[in-house]
Order: structure tokens, then C-alpha cells, then sequence
């Protein structure tokens, strides 16, 4: 008994600690339910769902919500969503209920709805950004009438075993909370009002719970060795069998780039099957500065990413001087440690990722000043300590594959005149090389 226990105290324990994100430790998606009017037989409730995470987005097809009823409670009506499934409502006469069923599935309405379906902050498909690249993008609500329910704060059982997908597993929502009732500001902001009652569910994200694998993988190189350091093999399981190679006769069939309702991919074949490939390549070297190269490959003919985020962990971005392509933003998490940072897209330029093909790429360049404490081009500093594409961690080559610092004599000897005289003026430009 005392091993049954202790195997059950040590699988909570793991639990908590996968889904705690050290760079995003306050990330989590809070769904608010504010109960705004009494029925004859229940409530009106506003439900609001707040995407805190800092670059975890959740994309098409969007989020699927769902929850058991305490009692006996059915939906009357929704506004800026809709229940999947209506169930059995056969008992009820005259007025039907939108759904019935003990166990509702509700998922957002698509754009372009007519507006008296529609609420603000609804009707995107059900796609919600990340907090750190678009705060106002990053909520959805809906409305919902509650029947057959308490019509007052002591009489309403609040609804349990919450689920959310988003759009695939990876959420685990903890039990519904009374929380102080929400205040609201008139539009003129002279008069407050409130909701009659309020209770939030949180929803936080374990990677392991979404996949037994990675979904990305990430390659090296270096203007310093010629040698560049592939993704590891079956970096992302190998599972996807159906794979097709790239220059297959099949990839001109029409609907070859059609998604599939179970979100299976159809992977370029390559030796890590990764969905997504991140290269970071150690571009040049100044007297004061160094430049790296970022580009992101999509080899998934099923997938093109929106509003894609990449963040990497790196000593020296507390000295970022420019990011060329990218959008950048510095992740300080533990106050005075400054070394995490999120890159995304510009808006109507880049920050739509297509599907795997000659398109199917962005890439960036950054610059970075040079800190003489800290910098070296030895042990592979130089190379992100975490890389993580879309809020998944990707998987990083062994250290002592890193492209590693060539003996300076064995340089020279390889080199010929051009490189030689291309260091000669370097060197007469200011320019400082290793």
C-alpha cells in the first residue's frame, strides 16, 4: 500500500514539474466564466478565455472546450460559439435547447458569422495568439444560457472535469475557482459595474502530454568549420511513415496540401522527420560585434504556420544590437537575466510560415556586441543553449557534435592566397577575426 502511494504522490509531483515552463513560469490559459444576468431556470454566463502564455499560441483549427455539468443543467442558446453536438433533447416541448448532453464540446464560430451570432473577442476559428506576440489577439469569449441550473450565487454548482484542446492535446485544466466577481467599466469609464458571480479555470501545457516526441529539431554551422551539424536522426520519432520525398511526382496531385480533419502530417523524408527545422549559423565576425544567421524550414506539405513564434536561449542576446528580418522580443523572466528572447514575424511579410516547398522557409539575421568578458567562438558558445519553435522544445544536436574551433595552424596551412589576402583586409578594415 505505502509503494502505491508513494508511485501516485511521485506521479503528481512529475506532473506539476513537466508542466511548469521555467521560461514562461506564469504561462497558462485562465477561462473565466461571468455569470452577467439571472434566468427564470439559470444564467447567462460570459466566458472568457486569456492566453497568458508568453509564445504558445494555440493555431487552426482552433480550440475545442469542454466540461461536464454538476446537475442536470442543459445550454439554451450560445453566442460566439457553438456546442458540437445538440444530444438527446426528445423530453423537452415547444423550446429546444441548443445541447443536452451532460458533457458539452463547444468550439468557436468561424469568421464572417452574421453579427447577431457574434460577441467581441469571438469567431476566429477559434484561433488565439500567443500574449508575448499580440496581447489583444490573444483572448476568445463566447456567451452561454444555462437552463435547468441555480438562479442564484448559493444555488449554481459549477461545472467540472474541464477539458481544452488546442487545437491537439496537450492541456490539463484544473477544477472551476470562485474568484472575486469582475468589474466592468461603462463605455464613457464613469460607472462600474459588476458580475453577479465569477469563477476561473486553469488550463497549463505539458509537451510530453501532446506528443512522446519533439516537433522540431535544430541543425548548426559556423563560417569558422566547413562542417555542418545536422538535426539528429529521428529527432521527432520516425513515426510518420507516409513520408514523400521532395521532388516526388506526387506533390503536383491537387489536395496534396489539403489538411486532414485528424491533423496528420505528410512530411518531407528526411533523416530527423520533423515537421520543423530550425538552422542557426554562425554568419561572420567583427572587431566589436558577431552576426548570426536564423532560418526556420517547414517540411510538413499539410501545415503552414500563423503567426509562428521561435524563441531561443542564448548568453549574449542581453546585447542584441539588430534583428534584420524578425521581430524581437527579450523574455526576462528572473529579473537581471537577460539571456532568453522571442523572435516572430512581420506583420504581412514573413509572419505567415507556408506549407513544406520552395516557399515553405523565413530566415533573419541578427547582430550581437560583443562582451569581452563572456565571448568566445570555443565549445560552441557561440550555438543557443534551448530552442523552441511555436512553445514546443526542440531537440538540439549532442554538444560534441557542435561545430568546433579549428586549430589556428592548421587554419593557415589549409588556406589560399585569396582567403589569405581576404584576412589581410579584414584585418586593415578593423575588422578582427579568429
Amino acid at each position: 500500500m505505502k509503494a502505491v502511494l508513494v508511485f501516485v504522490a511521485v506521479s503528481v509531483l512529475f506532473s506539476y514539474a513537466v508542466a511548469y515552463d521555467p521560461l514562461d513560469p506564469n504561462g497558462n490559459i485562465t477561462i473565466k466564466w461571468d455569470v452577467i444576468s439571472w434566468t427564470p431556470d439559470g444564467y447567462v454566463a460570459a466566458v472568457t478565455m486569456n492566453n497568458f502564455q508568453m509564445y504558445r499560441q494555440i493555431m487552426s483549427p482552433g480550440w475545442t472546450l469542454g466540461w461536464s455539468w454538476a446537475k442536470k443543467e442543459v445550454i439554451w442558446s450560445m453566442v460566439g460559439a457553438q456546442a458540437t453536438e445538440q444530444g438527446d433533447c426528445s423530453k423537452f416541448k415547444g423550446n429546444i435547447p441548443h445541447c443536452c448532453k451532460r458533457t458539452p464540446t463547444v468550439v468557436d464560430l468561424l469568421p464572417g458569422v452574421p453579427y447577431n451570432q457574434q460577441i467581441a473577442n469571438c469567431c476566429k476559428g477559434g484561433v488565439i495568439a500567443a500574449y508575448g506576440q499580440d496581447p489583444a489577439a490573444a483572448v476568445s469569449a463566447f456567451q452561454v444560457s444555462v437552463g435547468l441550473a441555480g438562479t442564484t450565487n448559493k444555488t449554481v454548482k459549477l461545472p467540472k472535469n474541464f477539458t481544452l484542446l488546442g487545437p491537439g492535446l496537450g492541456y490539463t485544466c484544473g477544477p472551476a475557482k470562485i474568484v472575486p466577481s469582475t468589474v466592468y467599466w461603462t463605455p464613457d469609464h464613469r460607472r462600474k459595474t459588476q458580475a453577479l458571480m465569477t469563477w476561473n479555470v486553469t488550463c497549463t501545457y505539458t509537451q510530453m502530454l501532446a506528443s512522446r516526441y519533439p516537433s522540431c529539431c535544430v541543425s548548426f554551422s559556423s563560417f569558422y568549420n566547413s562542417t555542418i551539424v545536422p538535426c539528429p536522426s529521428c529527432s521527432c520519432g520516425c513515426q510518420h511513415k507516409n513520408c514523400i520525398q521532395k521532388d516526388s511526382k506526387l506533390l503536383t496531385k491537387a489536395g496534396v496540401n489539403t489538411p486532414r480533419k485528424d491533423g496528420q502530417p505528410l512530411l518531407q523524408c528526411t533523416s530527423h522527420m520533423c515537421p520543423i527545422r530550425v538552422h542557426w549559423h554562425v554568419k561572420l565576425n567583427y572587431k566589436d560585434y558577431w552576426r548570426a544567421k536564423i532560418a526556420i524550414t517547414n517540411f510538413n506539405y499539410r501545415m503552414n504556420y500563423t503567426q509562428w513564434t521561435l524563441v531561443a536561449q542564448h548568453p549574449n542576446l542581453n546585447n542584441i544590437t539588430e534583428v534584420f528580418s524578425f521581430t524581437y522580443k527579450p523574455l526576462v523572466t528572473y529579473g537581471s537575466i537577460n539571456d532568453t528572447g522571442m523572435f516572430y514575424g512581420l506583420k504581412y511579410y514573413n509572419d505567415l510560415l507556408m506549407e513544406a516547398g520552395p516557399d515553405g522557409n523565413v530566415q533573419s539575421e541578427i547582430l550581437l556586441q560583443k562582451d569581452s568578458q563572456t565571448f568566445t567562438f570555443k565549445q560552441g558558445w557561440a550555438f543557443p543553449r534551448k530552442v523552441y519553435f511555436n512553445g514546443d522544445e526542440c531537440k538540439m544536436p549532442s554538444p560534441d557534435a557542435y561545430p568546433y574551433l579549428p586549430n589556428s595552424a592548421h587554419i593557415f596551412a589549409k588556406m589560399t592566397l585569396q582567403q589569405l589576402l581576404i584576412i589581410l583586409v579584414s584585418f586593415l578594415l578593423g575588422l578582427q577575426v579568429v
